[in-house]
């Protein structure tokens, strides 16, 4: 018998439909439904009978926009220089860049949603995935009136992005606590899939701390609430509610033999966003907690592995060095049992919770070792070994540009024979995006040939300059220096 492989996607529709496409993947089929309906108290109260779902679309559709992203892909054979030349710089910078007339464009559409948080401030949350790459985004309401968007923020590890319109009378959604969420609860899907706006499905959640090992960075949190619902391209950053039209999680990806809905998909957490969106607020970036340890969940073969009973919790792989677990007394062959207040059992449930704390923040940790529990207070660390929580400066300016940055560290300079510089670390739409063809990695070393070593010295020089700029770089995976120019509003 030949086996059917089953892959994980993200629910994004890459290449979007235009509007009133007649959109031949999609086959509609007319099923016939009951007329009686059940209000939500029977429900609840465990009466049975068919559910109606019609309160609870009304309370949600308004706040559930289409999020329409543009990307601008260059010929295969240009090369990382100068894209887009405004015509300024003629005169600005000579023949030492190429013009866009001479650089094959080609425009891509990518289609997804989004969910209003915040009605007087436009606050949007949606899946990283959905604006990553995008030059413009633009948002469709309900209604059908449409805005653009500014990027706030983006978190990759746990693929959830903040978005911001400027718009008047904006419905917004609230967060429920995701882990008071129930198994067999039942949930309404809402998004745009397909590009066809405002759709509505039903379901109920079927687990929750799923891994799927979808997201490709090196931190990536993975504790998924899994829902039958349906949920299909064009879905992602759309909303996982419950009957009182508050969100549970924001919808990211499905299982699928075919790319469309086969049963199963799955949405992060609401507890988790919320931390995202809260850290991006407030620091303009999101301040990862971290233990510091290398984890699998405990099961019958890992016990026979390790020639021990089975004890239910999260089995320690190692502990790194001089990491806020080896401070605490942590050690490998620990079963983190309990963190806090709640009862751990698996990988990613333990990812969750941790996520959900900032350096700094002190955890009660339970473990058993070896037949006996002990309790341990870690301090939890950030990446780079410390407590310290980094907030970006000149967030009006950087949010402009369009990019998180870093100052360069002195090992990486010293192998690049740099005096210092400034790293891309992300780039989304914004001027940088809109202007070149810059990629991640880029370390910017010179503004208009003045050095650049930290942050601070970049925005300060930036501030003060309108019309044409110059950034001078390298890459650490090319050679020799490259240029990308742009302009600054008059």
């Amino acid at each position: 018998m030949a086996l059917v492989s089953v892959s994980i996607t993200s629910c994004k529709d890459v290449n979007g439909l235009p509007e009133n496409s007649d959109n031949e993947r999609l086959q509609l089929y007319a099923e016939e439904t009951s007329n009686e309906k059940t209000s939500k108290n029977d429900i609840t109260e465990g009466k049975g009978g068919p559910v109606d779902f019609t309160e609870t679309a009304k309370k949600v559709l308004d706040a559930v926009v289409h999020i329409r992203s543009t990307q601008t892909s260059p010929n295969e054979n240009t090369d990382n220089q100068l894209r887009e030349l405004p015509e300024f710089f003629r005169d600005f910078f000579g023949d030492r860049f190429q013009t866009p007339e001479n650089i094959p464009q080609q425009q891509m559409y990518g289609s997804g949603s989004g969910v209003i948080i915040d009605s007087d401030k436009g606050y949007i949350v949606t899946n990283n995935h959905v604006i990553n790459n995008a030059t413009e985004l633009e948002v469709t309401l309900h209604d059908n009136e449409t805005y653009n968007a500014t990027v706030i923020g983006t978190d990759p590890t746990t693929d959830i992005a903040l978005l911001q319109i400027k718009g008047d009378n904006l419905k917004a959604l609230s967060f429920v606590d995701s882990d008071d969420v129930e198994i067999g609860e039942w949930v309404l899907a809402v998004g745009n899939p397909y590009s066809l706006y405002s759709t509505v499905t039903a379901g109920i959640i079927s687990a929750k701390a799923r891994n799927i090992n979808i997201n490709p960075e090196k931190f990536a949190v993975e504790s998924f609430i899994q829902t039958d619902a349906a949920i299909n391209p064009g879905n992602s950053g759309g909303a996982l509610v419950n009957l009182d039209g508050q969100i549970i999680g924001i919808n990211s990806a499905i299982a699928s033999r075919t790319g469309s809905y086969t049963g199963y998909g799955f949405a992060v957490p609401s507890n988790i966003v919320t931390k995202v969106v809260a850290d991006l607020l407030k620091y303009g970036s999101v301040q990862r907690g971290m233990l510091g340890v290398t984890i699998r969940t405990m099961n019958g073969g890992l016990a026979k592995e390790k020639n021990m009973d089975f004890v239910k919790g999260v089995w320690i792989e190692n502990v790194g060095e001089d990491s806020a677990a080896e401070k605490a007394g942590i050690k490998a062959g620990d079963i983190i049992i309990k963190v806090g207040d709640s009862r751990v059992s698996t990988s990613p449930r333990l990812q969750e919770i941790i996520a959900q704390h900032r350096p700094g923040d002190k955890l009660s940790i339970i473990v058993n070792r070896k037949g006996t529990e002990k309790e341990f207070q870690v301090i939890l660390e950030n990446v780079k070994g410390t407590t310290d929580i980094t907030k970006k400066e000149n967030v009006e300016m950087l949010n402009y540009l369009g990019a998180d940055f870093e100052t360069l560290d002195m090992e990486t300079a010293k192998k690049l024979n740099l005096d210092g510089g400034v790293k891309v670390i992300n780039l989304y739409p914004g001027l940088l995006r809109q202007s070149t063809q810059m990629r991640p990695g880029y370390i910017i070393t010179h503004i208009d040939g003045k050095k650049v070593s930290n942050i601070k010295e970049l925005v300060a020089l930036l501030e003060k300059k309108k019309g044409g700029v110059m950034l001078e770089g390298v890459y650490e995976d090319m050679p020799g220096k490259q240029y990308y120019a742009f302009g600054l509003g008059s």
